[in-house]
This record gives structure tokens, C-alpha cells and sequence, in this order.
């Protein structure tokens, strides 16, 4: 399992959430107040971490949501593969293939074999974040 479980209202800008199967990076979080009837709702707008598609949520602030275990990793790139690298566990030594990310086209073509890069692991599925020095 690479999620947990939290309530909406205990999250906030810059956290992680899962809207329909995709970890998301919230970028705006609102609460409305309690009406005659039922609970507070909170509305969250979030970004997908590897489609950078904009979801949307509107629950009750004391639903119970996901939220993704974000593993931060080091690793060097091996190869230029084109449209994706080939990236070495710094820890463990293995090597796999990562997409490079569409959405930076920087750090896309930063990434040249040698370099240093973090990376993290968000359900099952590898995203390179930044260049390390």
C-alpha cells in the first residue's frame, strides 16, 4: 500500500492528496462554513505530480482522504534514452528507466549521463524532481 489515510481538514496548501488514482500537489485549499444542515465542506484544487492536469474536490472537511508515501531517493543518470533516461539507485545500485519530465523542459535537458538527480517514488510510479549537486 503507498498511501495513508487522513481527514481533509487536516491538510493544507502544498500537501499531497490522491483525487481519482493520481497523487496530486494541492494548490488551493477553502472551507465553507457549516450550513443549517451537515458539515463543513472544504474545497481543494490540486495538480497531478505526473500529468499536470488540474482535479478538483469538494467533500466534508471530516471525510477521510488519501494521501500518498512519497519516497525521496538519489540517483545518476546512466544514459539519455531520449524520451526518458536511465536512472542508478545511489543506495541499492539498480539501474531502471524513467521518463524525463515534459512539464520542465530545464531540468529535461539537464539531464546528461553523470549527473546527480533526486528522485521520488509516488505509488508504484518513479518522477525525476531535481538536479542534485
Amino acid at each position: 500500500m503507498s498511501y495513508n489515510y487522513a481527514t481533509l481538514g487536516d491538510l493544507k496548501k502544498g500537501s499531497y492528496i490522491v483525487i481519482d488514482g493520481e497523487p496530486c500537489r494541492i494548490v488551493e485549499y477553502s472551507t465553507a462554513k457549516t450550513g443549517k444542515h451537515g458539515s463543513a465542506k472544504a474545497h481543494v484544487t490540486a495538480i497531478s505530480v505526473f500529468t499536470g492536469q488540474k482535479k478538483t474536490l469538494v467533500a466534508p472537511v471530516d471525510a477521510r482522504v488519501q494521501v500518498p508515501v512519497i519516497e525521496k531517493k538519489v540517483g545518476q543518470v546512466i544514459a539519455d534514452l531520449g524520451g526518458s533516461v536511465q536512472l542508478m539507485d545511489m543506495e541499492t545500485f539498480e539501474t531502471f528507466e524513467v521518463e524525463k519530465p515534459v512539464e520542465e523542459p530545464e531540468l529535461a535537458s539537464a539531464l546528461k549521463p553523470g549527473v546527480s538527480v533526486e528522485y521520488w517514488i509516488i505509488m508504484g510510479k518513479v518522477k525525476i524532481v531535481r538536479l542534485r549537486s
